[in-house]
């Protein structure tokens, strides 16, 4: 079992004759993802590494049942692409693209969550379930190994890099991972940490969390809040990046769109003080996550738990 993706996953990829759609796909192929269908107006009938080119997303559902899609069209055709998949039917849209109108954002995931469908994204790297060798978007690249073994871990990320970053501390801790999800480092995201932690909570082959998150956004009081309340009880381990970001003046945008605190809201200290009193494990240094989870964890979770 995993959340969201697995063996059943049937994929699509809108914009896929693109170069960086086409790189992704091939590098999915070879790692066992079931790539069925790819999407570009105007270039029916060609074929990108043997995966078959349709005008229409309603097309390639209809020919090979797809369920799942990632959209790699321009930012200006981010909300017809979307729009599209939720009217075909599609449960889960990863929306690789990023600067994203946010006006456009806010109309289709509106329309995204009135339907039922899933959005992860915009701005996400992709997300990996290891075990059943399936992943959709750049996530792990042509070396999925260096970063993403099987077992029983789930990571969420804001930060695209920091999704195969923090797989990899729990590689090096000695666990595995059962989904790892770049959720998007937009200030507008279709699935939020408490989603995903929700998701976690209800996965029998998941035994615990880890978050990176950073400035900006009120994801991490959210997920504290689900806490608190009793709705996540697996152990959840923090990491809050930027409180470098306080001394700065209000209003200072940092990388990504998201990470920007106003008014106090959204910063680092307040997320990990809250978080740390709902009872997750707040990390003071990144690199403090493998030693943590060897002392909290059981030696039982090891990678080859899954296998």
């Amino acid at each position: 079992m995993s959340i969201l993706l697995d063996v059943n996953s049937r994929i699509a990829i809108q914009g896929i004759t693109g170069r960086e759609a086409a790189m992704v796909a091939k590098h999915s192929l070879d790692y066992g993802t079931k790539i069925l269908a790819g999407v570009t107006p105007g270039k029916e009938g060609q074929d990108v590494h043997g995966i078959p080119v349709y005008n229409t997303l309603k097309k390639a559902v209809k020919t090979h049942s797809v369920n799942t899609t990632v959209v790699y069209v321009p930012p200006a055709f981010v909300y017809d692409a979307v729009l599209e998949a939720i009217a075909t039917g599609i449960n889960l849209v990863i929306i690789a693209t990023e600067n994203v109108p946010q006006l456009d954002a806010m109309r289709f995931l509106t329309r995204a969550k009135q339907a039922g469908v899933q959005v992860i994204g915009p701005n996400s790297v992709g997300m990996i379930t290891p075990k059943d060798r399936v992943k959709v978007g750049a996530i792990g690249g042509d070396k999925v190994e260096r970063c993403f073994v099987p077992g029983r871990i789930g990571v969420i990320s804001r930060s695209g890099g920091m999704t195969a970053e923090s797989s990899w501390m729990v590689k090096r801790a000695g666990f595995g991972v059962s989904t790892s999800i770049s959720i998007g480092g937009d200030a507008l995201i279709g699935t939020s940490i408490k989603d995903l932690l929700m998701l976690y909570q209800a996965d029998s082959e998941t035994d615990a969390v880890v978050t990176f998150s950073e400035p900006g956004t009120h994801f991490e009081e959210e997920a504290a809040e689900l806490l608190s309340r009793g709705g996540f009880t697996k152990p959840l381990f923090c990491f809050i990046a930027g409180r470098f970001t306080e001394s700065m003046p209000e209003g200072t945008v940092f990388g990504h769109a998201g990470a920007m605190i106003s008014g106090g809201s959204g910063k680092p200290s307040q997320k990990m003080r809250r978080l740390r009193e709902a009872g997750a494990h707040v990390l003071e240094h990144f690199d403090d996550l493998t030693e943590m989870m060897q002392k909290i964890l059981s030696p039982s979770i090891t990678m080859s738990d899954s296998n």
